[in-house]
Order: structure tokens, then sequence, then C-alpha cells
């Protein structure tokens, strides 16, 4: 039996499929069939609901066809065979009928599962122009509330105030509209987002001109980011009438304003395209946005409009797999044109906020120690762009370097390589002497000559380096700039008052480790420096990640940081979860196994370096997921309660207590290990 761990209900991911069949001009009865046989194939691929074309039972493009009665009793008897048919089935459809209520032709999506028709909702804009002439054969839904419709033996909602809610799958909520009523300025799916769909569905017809693809695309996108939702567009494909018009069949699945899936446009034969929604994130990402509340406040409620129709969707859980692309590095886009533009607004993010604050305090230089490592090169390149953008030299940035008892002598020769490439002021202070001193007057092992490596005498030499840059910039008159990264102060990975958690101005503090990796790549790519410049980047790229505060080992093996906290891709794509999206562990951990379970596993850029094809199994997951949850919620957040000022950079969040994150100092990860324990087998 499957564990519930692998299965995507476990963690409130609902599979949601956009379906293409091959429709008729006004063959119902194949239409029917064409329907029934689509859902048992999504079925069987463990979808949960599937969206069809609008009028896809009666067909679209009949004209004054829509008019004859024998057109309108096979269409009911199209809902009773896939009605039927579909009973025995674990999925909720959505499904396009013109019904007859009242002396009145209403174009319809019908919701239907297990052998129920849920409810119909009428369509409330009709276009009335150009190739469109709705209104000489349907009335629209709008102001309808409360009504029902006799379909067979059964009396029905009516009506476009309808949410659809599974009893036993809670994020399985949805809304449908169609066609012309996402492009109205007031989409229909507004309010019913605002009533509490989490999923809204737009059944369409929607002929295909030139350029209409991407208008879709766009609409489909907007509105799942404005009603933070999920978007479903299923438009008809082949087999309508091309009397005036053609078709493209084009199916579009959005989460949050981002494309999860797209179906193939065109396609001969008859299929759909599914993705599974996270509707936790979506929960979450509501609970975050008092915007969304406010709206429902200012449109009176529409849940108190809205009815909220219960059914049994009856789904047995099992491992389906994720049709749902996770990248391994969350904060860095995979299609190389949108991550030339984040790195573009990154690193100018960064400038921009630096020059403007040496321009305030009216500071005329920069004091920054230069390791050798990434995060201090990122820092340095900032400062010597925030420098040309302001016309001032750079020999204004005042670099040192402050080579410790482990320091390597590549790291060290990397740092003076960069800050003669830079052309910055560039000293070195070698902090042994003053370290030894303050060893003995502690009566440390060390001093006595035991090889005594512990953290108070990592921390003297760190501790040190900061005096010495914070009163270098007393003496000097700048101010010191802060090297530490938001993956450091995620996990805690910085000593208290020290350089990577203490400066004057923190600029790296909103910039996780594996982004600025990117930046820098970025900034060798796009020719932001020199050639000598980038050579000396690529080499630092190259580097283990090490503190160097305790010498080799042995076997001449270097302090390793990820050997010690844990890889800092796997670190990443838990603060990304956790900060952005108050995601519980158990699914962070399975997103992360399905992210990083083999070697080709997962979304990542095809620029990367090889260290990206790498593995973890679920066990290492989870361990250095323990590991993340203690750091992050029990032990470090005195650290970023005193954070100095630094801008946020990455729209997956920042720690400033001033901005998004606020906890308390003395908080515990209890509840995290629990919920983590709990679910995982």
């Amino acid at each position: 039996m499957t564990h519930p761990f692998y299965a995507i209900h476990s963690h409130g991911l609902v599979r949601i499929a956009a379906a293409t069949p091959i429709a008729s001009v006004g063959d119902v009865a194949a239409n029917a069939a064409a329907t029934v046989a689509l859902a048992r194939q999504a079925a069987d691929a463990g979808v949960d609901l599937i969206v069809f074309p609008e009028l896809n039972l009666t067909s679209y493009a009949i004209d004054d066809l829509h008019l004859q009665d024998a057109q309108q009793q096979a269409t009911l008897a199209a809902i009773e065979t896939v009605r039927a048919e579909t009973a025995g089935l674990a999925i909720a459809l959505l499904v396009g009928a013109a019904i007859v209520r009242n002396g009145r032709l209403y174009n319809c999506a019908v919701a239907i599962a297990r052998g129920h028709v849920l409810g119909v909702v009428p369509k409330t804009f009709l276009p009335n122009y150009r190739e469109y002439y709705e209104k000489r054969w349907f009335a629209s839904g709008m102001g309808l509330t409360g009504q029902t419709v006799r379909l067979g033996e059964a009396e029905v909602p009516f009506g476009p105030d309808q949410v659809f809610a599974a009893d036993d799958l809670p994020g399985l909520i949805f809304h449908a509209e169609i066609c012309e009523d996402y492009w109205a300025p007031t989409p229909p799916s507004t309010a019913g987002a605002l009533a509490g769909a989490l999923i809204c569905c737009n059944l369409s017809a929607s002929n295909i001109v030139v350029g209409k693809a991407r208008e879709r695309d766009l609409l489909a996108a907007s509105q799942s980011a404005r009603a933070v939702c999920a978007y479903v567009y299923s438009a008809a494909g082949p087999g309508e009438s091309t009397t005036d018009v053609a078709w493209d069949g084009q199916g579009l699945i959005h989460e949050l304003g981002e494309r999860l899936a797209e179906s193939d446009r065109f396609a001969p034969e008859p299929g759909f395209v599914a993705a599974d929604i996270d509707t936790r994130r979506l929960v979450q990402e509501r609970l975050r946005d008092g915007t969304f509340n406010d709206s429902a406040v200012a449109t009176g409620h529409p849940e108190n409009r809205f009815r909220r129709i219960g059914f049994t969707l009856g789904a047995e859980p099992r491992d389906v797999g994720l049709h749902r692309a996770i990248r391994r590095f969350p904060f860095v886009p995979n299609d190389p044109h949108r991550r030339d533009e984040d790195c573009y607004e990154a690193y100018n993010i960064q400038v921009g906020a630096l020059a403007k604050r040496l321009v305030a305090t009216g500071t005329q230089r920069i004091v920054v120690g230069v390791s050798g490592g990434l995060d201090s090169t990122h820092a340095l390149i900032v400062a010597a762009k925030a420098m040309d953008r302001l016309g001032r030299p750079r020999a204004d940035i005042l670099g040192f370097t402050m080579p410790g008892f482990a320091t390597g002598e590549a790291t060290k020769a990397s740092a003076w390589a960069l800050m003669r490439a830079l052309g910055i002021t560039a000293e070195e202070i070698d902090i042994r002497p003053a370290a030894r001193r303050m060893l003995e007057d502690m009566v440390h092992p060390f001093a006595g000559g035991e090889p005594v490596y512990d953290v108070t005498f990592e921390n003297v030499q760190a501790g040190l380096r900061t005096d010495y840059l914070f009163r270098l910039a007393n003496q000097r008159g700048g101010i010191v700039l802060g090297t530490g990264d938001l993956s450091e102060l995620a996990l805690g990975w910085c000593t208290y008052g020290v350089g990577d958690q203490m400066s004057h101005y923190a600029v790296n503090a909103g910039v996780p480790k594996t982004l600025i990796q990117f930046l820098i790549r970025w900034a060798i790519r796009t020719s932001q420096y020199d050639g000598e410049t980038d050579r000396v980047l690529e080499a630092i790229l190259a580097t283990e990640i090490s503190p160097e505060l305790v010498p080799a080992d042995a076997t001449g093996a270097m302090q390793s940081t990820e050997a010690m906290i844990g890889p800092y891709a796997l670190n990443d794509f838990f603060a990304h979860y956790v900060i952005r999206h108050g995601m519980a562990p158990s699914q962070i951990a399975f997103l992360a196994w399905h992210a990083w379970r083999d070697a080709e596993s997962g979304a990542w850029p095809a620029d990367h370096p090889a260290s990206a094809r790498v593995a973890y199994d679920l066990a290492t997951i989870r361990h250095w997921l323990e590991k993340f949850l203690v750091r992050f919620f029990r032990t470090s957040q005195f650290k970023r309660s005193a954070l100095p000022n630094g801008p946020k950079v990455s729209a997956g969040g920042a720690l400033s207590p001033r901005g998004d994150w606020r906890a308390p100092s003395d908080g515990t990860a209890t509840v995290w290990l629990d919920e983590l324990r709990r679910n995982m087998p």
C-alpha cells in the first residue's frame, strides 16, 4: 500500500486537466463519447478535475442550429450519457452545453461528478461583435442567483453564483466561467475566487487568429495572479465548423501568474494537458495578502452571495507522480532569458541601494573585508559598480584581506587579484598576532600549543576581522559593507556581531547563496567588468565554500561549509518554501524529493555547472531538512532580529525584522519537526 507521503493529495496538490476533444459540427452523441473517453483517460492518470471547451457537447459553431429543438433534446441526452458513463470515475468534469430554461437558451458549464450533475453555470458575458453573434441565440446568466434547472429527473442548482467543493479533498474548490467572461473588465471568476474558489476554470470556444494565443495566455496568467488562484483554460480544437473561422485547441494551466502547462496547439488527436495545483500555497498566499480580503469586503463579500456545492470525489490515495516542474533552484529561473532579467534586476537593486546609502550618509569610502570567497567577492563588485554609478573613484573602496590561522593561499591570492583588477585601495592585515594574544589572555589551549579548534578559536578570528573593519571605517571616514547572504542568515551560519551578520549596510542580506553564484556568472557573461576581473571571478566560482577558520586536517582537506550545514542548494530550497510560502515541512520534503531524487530529476538551468546534476535520496533530504528547521526556527532568529539595513532583492522573501520576517528570538522548532516526523515514511 502506498504510504500517504507519496500521494499528491497528502500535500494539498490536486491534478487539473484542460481537455481538447475532437469536436464535431453538431454530432452530439459523438461529442459525448469523446468526452467520456477523455474523462476515463484522465481519471486513470490521477486527474481530479477535467475542464472541456465551451459547448463541447453541443458544438459551438453551429449558428442557428442552436435554436432547433432536436439539437436541444440531443444535448440533454448527451449530458445524461456523460453523467452515467462517468459515475464510477473519481474525477469531476466541467463540460459545455446549451440548455433551455424558462424559455431562454443558455450557454452553460455543467459540473458533473460521481454520477451527479452538481450544478449548471450560465455564461455571463455574451460577445456580439466581429465574428460573434451569441446574443442571437443565448441569454445571459447575469443576475441569476439561487435558481435551479430540471435536467431529466433531477432539479440542480443553476446560476453563476456557484462554487464547487470536494468534501474529501479540501483543495478541490473550483469555479466556472465561459470564454468571453474572462475578456470582460470584471470577470466572474474574480467573485468566484473571493467566494473561496482556489481553481478558476474557463470553458472556451475562442476561434484562433494570429496573436490570440498570446492574449489568452496573458489573460490566464494575469487573472491567476490577480485573483490569487489557479486558472485552467480550455479552447475548442479540431472538428468545429471552419465555415468562417478556425480553431487551435489551446489548453493552459496557470498558478499565481506562472504557466504550469500548455497543450500542443492544432493537434490532430484528442488529448489533455494536466498539472498539479498547489492549493495550500494558494491558501497561504491569500492569508498573507490582506488586499485579497479587502477586495471581498469592497464587493460585499461574494461568499454571502455564492452557493457552495459540495460533492465527494472518492479518490484513493496513490502515488501518481508529480505533474509540476519543481525547480532545484527556486530563487533562480530556469529560462535563460528570464534568468538574465532577474540577475539584471537583482544586481541593480543592490547597486542602486548601496549608492543611495552612500549619498544619504555622505560617506566617502566603503570598507570591506575581502576573503576571496563568494560573498565578499559579490559585495565588492557591487560596491565597485556603485562607485562607478556615482562617478566616484574605485580607490575610495578600501579592501582588506586579513589572513588567519587557516587562510588558504589560493583564496588569499584570489582576494588580492580581485582587488587589483578592480582598482580599489587594497591592504593586508595579518590578524594572527592579535588573535594569538587574545587566546593567550583567555588561557585558551591553542595558545599553549594544543590543536584545539573550537568555536572560540574560530570566532576570535572572525570577531577580530570585524573589529578591525569597524575601527578602520572610523579612522578613514567610511562605512563597513556587510558580506553575509540570505542563506547564512536563514541557517544562522554567521557569528553574532561579526561581518557576516553585522555591518553598516548589509548589501547581500537579501540574496541567497545560489543566486549569488548566478549573479557572478551573469556579471561575467554580460561584461560588467574587464577581462582580468572576469578571470578572477571564474577562479572564485570554482573554489569550494569554506570559512577557513580551522587549519587543514592531516590529509590536507580544508574546512567544508556544506559538510557541516548541508548543501546550499538544498538549504536554499528549504528556505524558499519556508520563508515565501509558509509550507509544511513534509510538503517541502515531498517537493525536494521530486526535484532531487535522481541526477536528472527536477528542473534546473542548462548552463548550471555539473554540481547541479547530483541526487539526494529521501533520507538525506530529511536529515538536512531537520537540521535546517532547528537552525531556522530555534537557534538563529536573534541574529536576524539584529540585522542592519539592507535591500530586499528576491521575490522569494527576505529576513529583515523590518520587512518580510518577524519572529520571536526565543521560538521553538517543535511544531515543524513534529509535522515532518508524523507525515514522513
